[in-house]
């Protein structure tokens, strides 16, 4: 899968208002704006056109956009997040994705966010989670499944989204915690088991065979290069404050 474009968020100078279950402070809002542009900027170097939308001070969480919607070659699933105070921040990126992939916009009868949702060729992987349930899973398969894809849900037990802790680092491998290792769906990828105390780096993003992964998780740091593909390091101790991670602050496609 080769991207060439991207859509993210300008944090709000509200951000640390936003939902958490980390108890690591609140962000600082000038780090978190130097963050996010040089993860703009490494999106940039991969090729990539970045649409940069302002902040949204109404919804502190607005600049983790990779919740609001699910989009592939031939449309984009508008979700219905999980937490009732992100559900309004939809209605701002579905005008922006109309102008690139058709629409289909979930109901609320079921909950869906996209940090739960893992593309891997035509297979997706969806965590059902405290913001992801099983009538939002059914509803978004009905959406793609007339397209050839294939869903398959996972329950998550730990994190606060799937990607949290499992994804895609390209060469038909997942990056994923121990607790995953054995699971099912997983079986036919090569596995790279990160340990507990860096899970939070579990959150690494494969773009155009590079990687981009967080700061300051060394024993990850050692598995990703033996794939051998460029990687770029960010520091992310501000979005990581509020749950966030590398897969969250942008829509890739």
């Amino acid at each position: 899968m080769h991207f060439t474009q991207a859509i993210a968020r300008l944090p709000a100078d509200t951000c640390g208002a936003g939902q958490t279950t980390a108890q690591l402070g609140a962000p600082d809002v000038a780090k978190s704006n130097q963050q996010f542009l040089a993860y703009v900027n490494a999106l940039l170097q991969l090729g990539l056109k970045v649409t940069v939308l302002p902040a949204a001070p109404a919804f502190p969480d607005a600049h983790f956009v990779e919740d609001t919607a699910v989009v592939m070659p031939e449309l984009a699933v508008i979700t219905h997040p999980g937490a009732p105070s992100r559900q309004g921040e939809v209605e701002t990126i579905a005008p922006v994705l109309a102008g690139f992939r058709p629409l289909v916009q979930m109901s609320n009868r079921g909950h869906l966010d996209g940090g739960d949702v893992l593309l891997v060729d035509r297979q997706f992987f969806i965590g059902l989670t405290s913001r992801t349930d099983e009538a939002g899973i059914g509803e978004f398969a009905a959406a793609v499944e007339p397209h050839g894809y294939r869903v398959t849900a996972i329950e998550v037990s730990a994190g606060l989204h799937l990607k949290s802790i499992v994804n895609y680092v390209g060469r038909n491998t997942l990056l994923l915690t121990e607790d995953y290792r054995q699971h099912p769906a997983f079986s036919a990828f090569n596995i790279v088991v990160i340990p507990e105390e860096e899970a939070y780096a579990g959150n690494t993003l494969w773009i155009n065979d590079t990687l981009l992964t967080p700061q300051g998780y060394p024993y990850t740091l050692a598995q990703l290069e033996k794939l051998a593909m460029p990687i770029i390091q960010l520091n992310t101790s501000e979005f990581k404050k509020m749950d966030g991670g590398l897969t969250c602050l942008s829509l890739r496609f």
